[in-house]
């Protein structure tokens, strides 16, 4: 089938290539010219592991191309997909321009004679949106086109989105007619997965209910961490305990520094805010916030009872990413971690294995040294903070650490180190939700 893809961010590209892999034709579309010619000439614009060999290669196969002209990717192309952002307002209901001005664009160009053709929204609306979609395409398309308009929201992990996309759990199409439903049972047949039928309303609930639930579990057991501090227990036994019950999971029960990211934070926003605009408000969501925002307080407390004054004192974090396998840096909680050390007048150097450049970009004007080396990293340094949990630094080898910093502390905010390990190498080590731990004297 000819698809087209507008917006080439993290859902547009990887889902763009994903569908091309497994055959479509594919037409990646952008209004960002120079973004487009780097794509053409093989520049990745974001780090996601398999994505670029995956991109090179459908693209030398003819599979997958990109450009700027929209016009042409609606007339070659029964289904376009919407992939473009949708930023969150200060409020937290959900920036819909971007939305708005494609489907204008789309409209302008349909004609009668391309015949059917279907637009599904792939980006993460608030329910509503596809009718909205709707009415443009209704007011401003010239008279005649057929169309019908869709909901299929992606639920692509940072990281893991190729995997993700080529492998789902499940696909949801949310349609209002038959004949747009059997079109995107179609695009799918290719993969392995349960397609769950719902309608257009249905559909664009379902994300953002599934990531605020997933957050939720996030915040549960953050909260549940500061319990086991308290009462001297291992809140990592306590998940394991909890998750072995198969209506709940383990899938989600790390305690750590909280949740970040680009979905997580805006799609629980914006669920609040549609909640309270249709007079059903989530309060339990705004305590899962609030957990999540008290969290990095409660880490930085315990690494200022340790250090009293931070004030020149040199602590070097491993981690700048929101999470591992990615550079996007977008609500990371590293960021943010770097940013309150900096402002207390801490010496802060930092290290992320792909995040370096995008750090630095999130960073400017932040007093802080991004390292290239995870070890000269921690040089001289009086505490080392891991901030995310890439595999390189639960891996790490603590004894050449231990020899290179100044003093043997150890904050462990993504519980990812081995603490039995790290007090041999002659650390102490704290972490979350579970006893300090101290080397023999």
């Amino acid at each position: 089938m000819n698809l087209a893809i507008i917006g080439t961010g993290y859902v547009g590209l990887t889902t763009g290539t994903c569908f091309a892999e497994v055959g479509h034709n594919v037409i990646c579309v952008d209004n960002d010219r120079e973004k487009v010619e780097k794509l053409k000439n093989g520049y990745m614009p974001i780090y996601e592991p398999e994505l670029e060999d995956m991109i090179l290669s459908n693209v030398s196969a003819g599979k997958l191309s990109f450009t700027t002209d929209l016009a042409v990717a609606v007339h070659e192309c029964e289904i376009i997909f919407i992939a473009v952002p949708t930023p969150p307002h200060a409020d937290g209901s959900v920036d819909l321009s971007y939305i708005e001005a494609v489907s204008h664009e789309i409209a302008d160009a349909l004609r009668p004679e391309h015949g059917y053709r279907i637009i599904v929204d792939k980006s993460t609306v608030p329910v509503s949106t596809g009718s909205k979609v709707s009415e443009v395409i209704r007011r401003y398309a010239a008279c005649d086109v057929k169309v019908d308009v869709v909901s299929n929201p992606e639920f692509l992990r940072e990281g893991s989105a190729v995997k993700d996309l080529m492998n789902p759990d499940r696909i949801v199409i949310g349609a209002n007619s038959q004949r747009a439903m059997d079109l995107m049972k179609r695009v799918y047949q290719p993969f392995s997965a349960p397609i769950v039928e719902v309608d257009l309303s249905s559909a664009e609930l379902i994300k953002h209910a599934a990531n605020s639930f997933l957050a939720l579990k996030i915040s549960y057991i953050n909260a549940v961490a500061a319990v086991c501090e308290k009462a001297g227990a291992d809140v990592e036994l306590v998940a394991q305990g909890i998750g072995m019950d198969k209506r709940i999971s383990r899938h989600f029960l790390n305690a750590g520094l909280g949740y970040g990211g680009s979905c997580f934070p805006k799609d629980v926003k914006g669920f609040i805010n549609i909640a309270d605009q249709l007079g059903a408000p989530m309060y339990l969501l705004k305590e899962v916030e609030q957990i999540n925002a008290r969290q990095i307080e409660r880490f930085l407390d315990r690494i200022r009872e340790k250090m009293w004054v931070l004030r020149n004192k040199r602590i070097a974090v491993w981690g700048i990413a929101f999470k591992q396998n990615t550079d996007d840096v977008r609500e990371s909680v590293a960021v943010k971690l770097i940013r309150r050390l900096a402002e207390e007048g801490a010496i802060v150097t930092a290290y992320d294995p792909k995040a370096a450049e995008t750090g630095a970009r999130a960073l400017e004007g932040v007093s802080v040294t991004i390292c290239s080396d995870m070890y000269e990293c921690v040089r001289d340094a009086e505490v080392l903070v891991v901030a995310t949990e890439w595999r390189q630094f639960a891996t790490a080898n603590l004894v050449k650490v231990r020899e290179l910093m100044h003093l043997p502390i150890i904050f462990d905010g993504r519980n990812i180190l081995h603490g039995e390990n790290a007090v041999h190498a002659g650390f102490e080590y704290h972490s979350v939700g579970r006893k300090s731990l101290y080397p023999e004297r």
